[in-house]
């Protein structure tokens, strides 16, 4: 917690570490302050809480703190939850009003059933998707963060987790696993024809079926079916229960050749004929 002195171990990936100097600079850049402050607002406004007492809230990838800042301006309570000790410390020095917890959040999330009036997450969900070792499952990271999440949750809560997907891939197996935790809900897409504005919300119920919020810049966008992203017309790539994709198929070999080129090995560049199946010779 903030301003216990000592920090718990670490086990998460180092990969995903911001070393001293990185988190300063992150929490020093004032556009990224204006994104971050900016995005953390809309959360807050999908969370829909009630307006006449406090919420008590958790940030997963807390970071700084710059979440928790509009958090406690809102007259909210707040945990954060972050990887890297490094923007923990930054969070610290900053003295912000929410206590902290070191830990990973694809490993679950650490608090007792119905703790929480709803959890605001920034920019951090998507890296469940990277295994980064290779005792990481992608699947079972996000099923453990939403399964653990939608039990910490109070019932008629919400989740609003804002993401940078790479892929619809992502997107699929992102809201396949959040679903099959227990939750409803779907993706608010604010300015869906905007390439800079975009912005992907992934909204979550607990326990009962909500309406999901308008998106914002939807006007713009052709019809009300527009406004939140779709799957059902998608490929579903990832096929087996275990999230992973067919052996020997174009996905399987990209994500194989990923994997080696985090692990430090030479791969070749992918090109249009990789994963193509070569015709047989006579």
């Amino acid at each position: 917690m903030a301003g216990s002195g000592r920090r718990p171990e670490h086990r998460g990936p180092p990969e995903l570490f911001y070393d001293e100097a990185e988190a300063r600079k992150y929490s020093q850049n004032s556009r990224m302050i204006e994104i971050q402050s900016q995005m953390s607002e809309r959360a807050v406004e999908l969370l829909g809480l009630p307006e006449d007492r406090p919420c008590f809230l958790l940030d997963v990838g807390c970071g700084s703190g710059l979440s928790g800042d509009f958090i406690s301006e809102e007259g909210h309570h707040w945990v954060g939850m972050d990887i890297s000790s490094a923007m923990l410390d930054v969070a610290m020095e900053r003295e912000v009003e929410g206590d902290l917890i070191l830990a990973d959040m694809g490993q679950g999330i650490p608090f007792r059933p119905g703790m929480f009036d709803g959890c605001v997450s920034i920019s951090a969900v998507q890296w469940l998707c990277n295994a980064d070792k290779k005792t990481h499952s992608p699947p079972k990271r996000l099923y453990r963060f939403f399964s653990t999440l939608y039990s910490a949750l109070a019932r008629g809560s919400r989740a609003i987790l804002q993401l940078y997907p790479e892929n619809s891939e992502q997107l699929e197996l992102i809201t396949a696993q959040a679903m099959k935790a227990g939750f409803t809900g779907g993706m608010v897409v604010d300015y869906p024809n905007s390439a800079k504005a975009k912005k992907f919300f992934l909204c979550l119920f607990v326990g009962t079926a909500g309406v999901l919020p308008k998106a914002l810049g939807a006007e713009c966008a052709d019809g009300e079916e527009s406004q939140h992203a779709k799957f059902t017309n998608e490929r579903t790539r990832f096929r087996n229960a275990k999230g992973k994709s067919v052996k020997k198929s174009r996905d399987w070999v990209l994500e194989k050749k990923e994997r080696r080129r985090r692990q430090g090995k030479e791969v070749r560049a992918d090109t249009r004929y990789t994963g193509r199946k070569r015709r047989p010779r006579f």
